[in-house]
């Protein structure tokens, strides 16, 4: 466990999150309408949803399957599990209930490993309906309280969500925005959801405490619906410290449900958290239980899609980069890494392809336009010294601008050549000679005027020395 940074003492957080998910189903939970963003308030909407009376709920195969999916891509029991209504009135619930998973979800006892290998327990996922969505006007940050009027949209009402529960494994703020951002890979990886924070198809809530070691871990508050990555941080950040402060102030600290405020950067109350028993949980007796067979789990196992962290390791095998390192986790959210390998398929040097992909082909997506052979052949040409890095880059963008093409001829076209052994050597002879400063302090082992002396002769043959081969000339002249 490690502190909270910029505080005194040794106090540290406990943080478990709720991340509700849509799924990309093409109907509601429980009924036939549309379950699609975007479209005009109200037009999604039908005797289930709105709870009118007689109106029955029918399961929606396609939503457990998704949310099977989501339960054994974190490595989750899927058991048999049942329906409850959880009853309390929100306008934006019309029935006065939401028909939710209680003491039998559907996935339990799950994990999920961030990129630098740290396990966070899932404790179940479980299959709920979504509410509706009320807009207040006036006021101040768009809540409730001091507006003049709400409006109610019940299109997003009864859309399937998957509720997943981590277990308070969690111990600063950038491992929860670690957290939320693999999931989100693993989301939209195996295809249950566009997981979309902006839009509200994936949503977060955090419980967060704080305690010394060797205490008990102290009263949790939980924030409800952050709308993004940064976000996520800033607020478990802020309610720790406020915590903190409260206790060292001798006060106490209450559990309940608050609000971020991104304007002021602050959490706010919002209500007295409410237990399991102030909802009333009863078994829905229009549903009966649901027990996925042994066939239909090994199917849906056997449909899954390699998932991200996976993917990673295989490439970080291939490129000898680690695991999380910057490259290795941009190329693979692109869905790039598939290319990146036929690169080297194609006899290209998959290290200097992955930098490449990396930093040349940000608006290419998961089918760059270069075929992998015209990369592979640029790479062979970069690392058998016929091109500097510099004169490699020059020609990449010329084949990302034409989707692809002949390096050798396009270096043979901008006058790219290696430069002769002996004229490098003559160059590198010279420039210590004019650098007289810069060759002693490199000599008494100053770093920066390495890069200077290597820029002077870089400058003097006009990018077409080896900025590798430069740097071993200077240091054998150093002796």
């Amino acid at each position: 466990m490690s502190a909270i940074d910029g505080l005194p003492g040794d106090w540290q957080m406990v943080v478990g999150l709720e991340v509700h998910v849509e799924l990309a189903t093409a109907t509601k939970l429980f009924s036939a309408s549309a379950n699609r963003f975007g479209d005009e308030p109200n037009t999604h909407i039908d005797p289930v949803t709105l709870g009118l009376p007689g109106a029955l709920p029918v399961l929606n195969r396609q939503a457990v399957e998704l949310a099977m999916r989501i339960g054994l891509a974190l490595d989750c029991t899927i058991q048999p599990c049942t329906f409850h209504r959880k009853n309390y009135f929100y306008p934006d619930m019309p029935k006065a209930y939401q028909i939710s998973q209680y003491d039998q979800p559907l996935n339990v006892d799950g994990h999920l490993d961030l990129p630098d290998g740290t396990r966070i327990g899932i404790e179940r996922a479980h299959l709920e309906e979504d509410t509706g969505k009320s807009t207040h006007l006036g006021g101040a940050g768009g809540r409730i309280h001091g507006s003049e009027a709400s409006l109610i949209d019940f299109n997003r009402a009864g859309v399937p969500l998957v509720e997943i529960v981590s277990r308070p494994d969690i111990r600063s703020a950038e491992q929860a925005r670690q957290y939320v951002t693999e999931l989100r890979a693993i989301l939209v990886a195996v295809g249950a959801s566009d997981a979309k924070m902006e839009e509200g198809s994936m949503r977060c809530d955090a419980n967060v405490s704080v305690h010394r070691p060797g205490t008990p871990f102290g009263t949790r508050c939980e924030i409800k619906n952050v709308n993004s990555v940064r976000s996520l941080g800033r607020a478990i950040e802020y309610e720790a410290r406020r915590q903190i402060d409260l206790i060292e102030a001798g006060e106490r600290v209450v559990q309940q449900t608050r609000h971020w405020d991104e304007g002021d950067g602050r959490t706010h109350t919002l209500r007295s958290k409410e237990d399991a028993d102030d909802y009333r949980y009863f078994l829905e007796p229009d549903l009966v239980p649901l027990a996925p067979s042994a066939e239909w789990i090994q199917a849906v196992g056997d449909a899954l899609p390699m998932l991200p962290g996976a993917r990673r390791a295989r490439l970080a095998g291939a490129t000898g980069v680690a695991a999380d390192s910057e490259a290795a986790m941009v190329v693979v959210e692109r869905g790039q890494d598939d290319y990146v390998l036929a690169v080297g398929a194609a006899g290209g040097d998959v290290a200097r392809a992955l930098v490449h992909v990396k930093e040349a082909y940000a608006d290419q997506g998961a089918t760059p336009t270069v075929p992998a052979a015209d990369l592979a052949a640029l790479t062979v040409l970069e690392t058998g010294g016929q091109l500097t890095a510099t004169q490699a880059k020059a020609v990449l963008a010329d084949l990302v601008a034409n989707g692809g093409g002949d390096a050798a001829a396009i270096a043979r076209a901008r006058g790219f050549e290696a430069m002769d052994t002996g004229a490098l050597e003559a160059m590198v002879d010279r420039v210590i000679a004019e650098q007289a400063d810069a060759w002693a302090k490199f000599c008494a082992g100053e770093g920066k005027a390495m890069g200077a002396l290597v820029g002077a002769v870089m400058k003097a043959s006009h990018g077409k020395a080896d900025g590798k081969a430069v740097t071993a000339l200077l240091q054998a002249r150093r002796g």
